[in-house]
């Protein structure tokens, strides 16, 4: 059958063509390897490219990138089928009853029109969700069995989600129930104070810092275990109120980021230019002189 295959506009297709690259002896031997938790860090990627299509506004990029995320979900749907878990039709199942019963004001007798309203019905929908799903583990974990205990409001809060993007969802979940600075003002003072914290750790860390008693003095060599960890949490401690004062601004940490990655790309490809038609590279060049066409590079933005 896997030679007779041909393109289609029809789902179905592809299901088959997973089925037969997951086919034992005549599938494909790469494919035939793959579990949920090698499969996982390819979808992530697929939806950053999703995402990066979309923030390119190229269109062309955008059909192909949206059917490479659709082939993870037929992948990890064809796994789940293997193991007698579910398939999917499941899933497209679990979708389509999910969007039915969370806009009761479409496909019911609700009449919520305004956008907050949806979003709160959504909520309270979804935590009911959570309450069932909740049973049914404990269900099928048996009646004896102990449960770690996480936190209801922060539960469904996926783990892998990046970082930045996971810190505000949680940080807008605890908001929901009244843990939340009013404005911006100690949200920045915080910020302060999360700074300072951080340079009282890790500027003594700095394995290039030079010893100011005397100047013909080495570098420190290396950063100990325990200060390393003591740069990372308040680090990341810093990181975590960046990103509440994004939540309070209603900007996307990620999206804002990813601007200045680019405009990274854009002033540093100034400089290997100009550096080029000196006949130079970065590698021969000073920093001052770079920091000099940095500066044009702004500058030409600005014009």
């Amino acid at each position: 059958m896997a030679a007779t295959l041909k393109p289609s506009r029809d789902i179905t297709r592809l299901i088959e063509i997973m089925a037969a690259l997951r086919t034992p002896k005549t599938g494909c031997p790469w494919d035939l390897e793959q579990t949920f938790e090698t499969i996982a860090p390819y979808t992530i990627e697929e939806a950053y490219e999703v995402a990066d299509a979309i923030a390119r506004n190229d269109l062309v990029d955008l059909k192909d990138e949206l059917g490479d995320l659709l082939l993870q979900v037929v992948y990890h749907s064809r796994i789940a089928e293997e193991q007698g878990s579910f398939a999917f039709g499941d899933v497209v199942e679990s979708s389509t009853k999910k969007m039915i019963r969370r806009h009761p004001h479409v496909f019911g007798d609700g009449a919520a029109r305004d956008p907050s309203q949806v979003k709160s019905t959504w909520e309270e929908i979804k935590a009911a969700e959570r309450a069932e799903k909740a049973a049914e583990r404990s269900r099928m974990a048996g009646a004896g069995s102990e449960v770690a205990h996480k936190s209801a409001t922060l539960a469904d809060v996926p783990v892998g989600l990046p970082a930045l993007t996971r810190a505000i969802k949680l940080q807008d979940k605890a908001a929901r129930v009244g843990f939340d600075w009013a404005n911006l003002q100690p949200v920045f003072e915080k910020l302060k104070e999360e700074v300072a914290e951080l340079e009282e750790v890790a500027l003594p860390a700095d394995p290039r810092r030079v010893s100011s008693v005397a100047l013909g003095d080495s570098p420190l060599s290396s950063r100990p275990p325990d200060a390393e960890d003591a740069v990372k949490e308040e680090f990341g401690d810093m990181l975590f109120v960046m990103a509440n004062i994004a939540r309070h601004l209603k900007l996307d940490p990620e999206a804002a980021l990813r601007g200045a990655n680019d405009k990274f790309v854009r002033r540093f490809a100034h400089i290997e230019k100009a550096l080029a038609e000196r006949g130079k590279s970065p590698s021969q060049s000073s920093l001052d002189e770079m920091d000099a066409l940095w500066d044009e590079a702004k500058a030409l933005e600005k014009r």
